[in-house]
């Protein structure tokens, strides 16, 4: 009998390793998904973004400037993705729809909408007719470098909360963070 439950055990945990990760997008629970950076909770469908690691395990996002939040911290992002990773984003050309996914790594990407956390950086499945357009890792540094709508969205929530002190204390902090961005970068020349 000792043999037999070796032999099971030994099955079972072979044939759990040769599952397929399902890369395909999740639909949002919009009752339950939050932001796996800010903590908010998953609202605009057109914005948000998911990542899907190779153990088939999601973060949501409900603004692409979370996800290059997360990715920042390199070892940790690392450590979470293993050898692969999928981005869905929400097209916002469609409706606030939780299934209206766009393989984030190919969309076109336009920047100046307001967007949930002010990054400002919307995606879509066809090019929309615009000045300039992005590519994910276009955006992914363009957010690195603090060229964001970010200072302004966090300015207009510091206005909405004036008679909370400490979170105009933490907002100010957020928008040290952002303007360091901006200057750190102010002396390095870009292409875009």
């Amino acid at each position: 009998m000792k043999k037999l439950t070796i032999i099971l055990g030994i099955l079972i945990l072979f044939s759990s390793c040769n599952q397929k990760v399902n890369y395909e997008a999740h639909d949002i629970n919009f009752d339950r998904d939050v932001c796996y950076v800010c903590l908010m909770g998953l609202t605009d469908q057109r914005y948000n973004a998911q990542a899907i690691n190779e153990y088939g395990e999601v973060h949501w996002y409900d603004d692409i400037g979370c996800l290059a939040e997360e990715m920042r911290d390199v070892k940790t992002w690392t450590t979470w993705k293993g050898n692969k990773v999928k981005f869905w984003i929400g097209d916002a050309s469609k409706g606030n729809n939780p299934s209206n996914w766009i393989d984030a790594e190919i969309a076109f990407y336009d920047y100046g909408k307001h967007t949930p956390m002010g990054y400002g950086y919307s995606a879509y499945a066809e090019k929309p007719d615009v000045d300039s357009i992005y590519s994910f890792d276009e955006v992914l540094q363009r957010i690195n470098d603090g060229k964001t709508m970010r200072e302004n969205f966090i300015q207009e929530k510091m206005l909405m909360m004036k008679d909370d002190p400490k979170k105009v204390k933490k907002l100010k902090e957020k928008l040290e963070i952002e303007q360091q961005k901006g200057d750190s970068t102010s002396h390095v020349g870009h292409n875009h």
